[in-house]
């Protein structure tokens, strides 16, 4: 939300210091645990060098490493999100790293030669190092952030939700170092959110001409995109004539800003949505093989107590011991899904088609049990084996909600362009059964545009600890 400053200069700089010196070390590391360590390896013999051929490697390697970790945006300053969500990309890093350190390693002849084993051995080491030092820079910069205040100040024309949720997400994030000073109303009768506080407008924007001059604004964000194109492009150009960035957020797309993508046809430019990462073919692929390898594991493992469970339900209450439903799946095409029962055989004879709730009466008690632990979505494995289901995605709905949420949810169709999941990333973030729609859509959305193999293994871990909303 800022200019690139000095906290963010010192960052970066910071970071490619402590990647030296982990990479350095790691390279140093592996050579004595080759060499020097007095370890019996297991591989072949080689003629040890002097110490200092084996710095000026690793000082090679050092070069190698800050100019593939540079390349691949890895100081880039601020860097917002969690730790965990940087690991995959620290991973490809050291990997590309240590190939291209092996690349170097048998083109650059030497005598005696850098030995192969102690490069291998350096994939570990500085991996390790790489990983603790990129943790304890993390949460330094997110301390020193916190220390340092907030001197970038926002001023948003717009006072809708949006606003007020942007003003929101900039308070939770203290490495922008910004915080929103002011709102103005796009237009004079423009209502305000309930989100925006009302003491923080300041007006309409017919008077931005006589506040951005000595405002002591760093930026302006527009929210509300309704008013005429003259207008905003008349804001623009106020902007850039004081010398202060403007950004828009996006209305046609809102939630799929990652996604628009532009082309040129004879000329003239077209703007719409990009593809999604699964409708690549070799990532359709990939999400394929985790699926049969997720389903196959998935029913080795959990085969006794998905059998222990049936048979318990059907000693416990009347009715199969399986429950058979249909839900709509990719591109919105219909299948039978399965699953322990956990509620009444009758359970919905007389409501129809809802969700369950909290404490739900319709729950059998030992249906409360599975579906607290999830253990009545086990079955899903044979979906999944199938193709009807992925192990990872959002989860699917049953026709009914379909019909009613296509016409009153903007955007709710776009789950469908993949297979459902038995999990997902809205489910793992507490946002399942009787919760908000339009949220769990938000979530959906996210997954689709980011999709990557990392993201399903942290989604798949986190599965076993989400219990929120689970009834």
């Amino acid at each position: 939300m800022q200019r690139r400053d000095t906290a963010d200069v010192f960052a970066s700089v910071a970071a490619a210091t402590a990647d030296a010196a982990a990479v350095f070390g790691g390279f140093a590391l592996a050579k004595w645990m080759r060499f020097d360590g007095g370890w019996d390896w297991p591989f072949a013999k080689e003629p040890p060098a002097s110490l200092a051929f084996y710095l000026y490697g690793a000082l090679l390697g050092t070069v190698v490493f800050l100019l593939i970790f540079r390349a691949l945006g890895l100081y880039v300053r601020p860097q917002l999100g969690t730790f965990s969500e940087r690991v995959p990309r620290l991973v490809r890093s050291v990997a590309l790293g240590i190939l291209l350190s092996m690349a170097l390693a048998f083109a650059i002849r030497t005598d005696p030669p850098y030995s192969r084993w102690v490069i291998a051995l350096s994939s570990a080491t500085i991996l390790l190092l790489v990983l603790v030092e990129r943790a304890v820079l993390f949460h330094l910069e997110i301390t020193a952030a916190r220390r340092s205040g907030r001197p970038h100040r926002v001023l948003i024309v717009g006072v809708d939700d949006t606003a007020g949720r942007l003003r929101n997400a900039l308070e939770a994030e203290p490495r922008l170092r910004a915080r929103v000073a002011a709102f103005l109303r796009p237009e004079p009768d423009a209502g305000a959110a309930p989100s925006v506080p009302a003491e923080m407008i300041l007006g309409d924007l017919s008077t931005l001409r006589d506040r951005l001059p000595g405002g002591g604004f760093d930026r302006v964000v527009l929210t509300q995109t309704s008013i005429p194109h003259e207008q905003i492009v008349e804001l623009i150009v106020l902007c850039d004539r004081h010398l202060v960035p403007f950004q828009m957020v996006p209305d046609l797309f809102r939630v799929l800003t990652s996604r628009i993508e532009v082309s040129d046809v004879a000329g003239v430019p077209l703007i719409g949505l990009g593809r999604w990462p699964l409708d690549l073919f070799w990532n359709r692929a990939l999400k394929r093989a985790e699926d049969i390898a997720g389903g196959i594991v998935g029913l080795l493992i959990f085969g006794l107590p998905i059998a222990a469970a049936a048979a318990l339900v059907r000693l416990t209450s009347s009715g199969p011991a399986f429950y058979r439903q249909e839900r709509c799946g990719e591109k919105g095409r219909r299948f039978t899904l399965f699953k322990i029962r956990s509620m009444r055989a009758d359970a919905e004879e007389e409501t129809g088609p809802v969700w369950a709730a909290e404490n739900d009466p319709r729950r059998t008690r030992l249906g409360a049990f599975l579906r607290r632990w999830n253990i009545d979505e086990l079955p899903q494995f044979w979906n999944v084996l199938r193709g009807d289901m992925s192990v990872v995605g959002p989860r699917p709905e049953r026709p009914h909600f379909v019909e009613k949420f296509r016409e009153d949810i903007a955007r709710y169709m776009w789950r469908h362009v993949s297979k459902p999941g038995m999990t997902g990333w809205a489910q793992v973030n507490g946002l399942r059964g009787n919760t908000d729609i339009r949220e769990r859509i938000a979530y959906d959305l996210y997954y689709l545009e980011n999709w990557s193999l990392a993201l399903d293994f942290k989604i798949i871990l986190r599965t076993f600890f989400a219990r929120k909303n689970a009834y």
